[in-house]
């Protein structure tokens, strides 16, 4: 039976996000783990969890590198030079105040935990042991890793299909043709095991009708390998502009919607609008890795339209 997904994107949308609140929905764990195992990849491991967020129980889905490199989820990372522009703008005034003290200021990282539940029928851990998780790789290759795969066609339809979208952004942005951009990010493995595993849980829940009716998204910097970018980043808003996705910008400091997230939208959405009146049957809710000024889940529900 087809089923229509309605994304509730109130706290931005990733990759990650997306795969748990799917498989917090009743996608298939056992078929999800056989798809990824099939995979040319290594130099990961995967981990599904209970977890914590603003007080609600969410899945967690996280994709964890050998690589201890990545700083995907690092807050510090992520938005140090804020503080540390912050914490200098401070020191200089201090310093003023102090009839020409020299003022040392150190950046304290201000990271909020999440609370893991674990439990043996809960997590579920996937290994590959290499040490190339952060090769830098091409569409050529990311094709012929989701080509070798063991999944259905419809997943192998739509992961290369939200590739793709990420390409013609990543290829806007920096100026490149697509076949020659050669992602970060993009190529990384845990981000080719997101997009895989949204396919094959979209797959696996046969859905066929995606409602977002708009994504919301932070503002600010972030720091990427490219440098510090504004928010959303050019990917994104290559995204946004091509598929016309509504989006809302709050006044939540810091990236809400990555690259991935916009891709996977674009990919998907097939109408902006809710029913009139609808039944929920079933509601997921994906956890966010990182913590903001919102509760960082991505609620998606199974409905369906309801007459008079």
């Amino acid at each position: 039976m087809e089923q229509t997904l309605y994304l509730e994107c109130y706290s931005g949308i990733s990759g990650d996000m997306t795969v748990a609140a799917l498989l917090d929905l009743g996608a298939d764990e056992a078929v999800l783990r056989q798809v990824l195992d099939s995979l040319p990849l290594e130099g990961f491991r995967i981990e599904i969890n209970r977890v914590m967020k603003s007080g609600i129980d969410a899945c967690d889905f996280n994709v964890i590198l050998e690589d201890s490199d990545n700083h995907d989820h690092d807050m510090e990372y992520l938005y140090g030079h804020m503080h540390h522009k912050e914490h200098a703008h401070d020191a200089r005034e201090e310093a003023h105040s102090h009839s020409g003290q020299f003022i040392h200021s150190h950046t304290h990282g201000h990271s909020h935990e999440t609370v893991q539940i674990h439990t043996d029928s809960h997590t579920h851990e996937h290994e590959h042991h290499h040490t190339h998780s952060h090769v830098h790789r091409g569409m050529k290759e990311i094709r012929e890793i989701i080509e070798a795969g063991n999944m259905t066609e419809g997943a192998r339809s739509l992961a290369l299909k939200i590739f793709s979208i990420l390409a013609e952004a990543e290829s806007k942005a920096h100026r490149v043709p697509v076949e020659e951009v050669h992602f970060h990010e993009v190529g990384a493995v845990d981000s080719i095991v997101d997009i895989v595993a949204v396919a094959v849980c979209l797959d696996n829940l046969n859905i066929k009708n995606v409602i977002v009716p708009e994504l919301r998204e932070g503002k600010g910097t972030v720091r990427c390998q490219h440098g510090i970018l504004p928010v959303p980043v050019p990917a994104v808003i290559n995204i946004l502009q091509a598929y016309r996705l509504p989006v809302q910008i709050t006044d939540i400091t810091g990236e809400l919607v990555t690259p991935t997230g916009a891709a996977v939208v674009a990919a998907i959405r097939t109408a902006g609008r809710l029913p009139l009146k609808f039944t929920i049957k079933k509601t997921g809710l994906g956890a966010g890795k990182r913590e903001y000024e919102c509760p960082g889940i991505l609620r998606a529900m199974l409905i369906e339209e309801t007459e008079g």
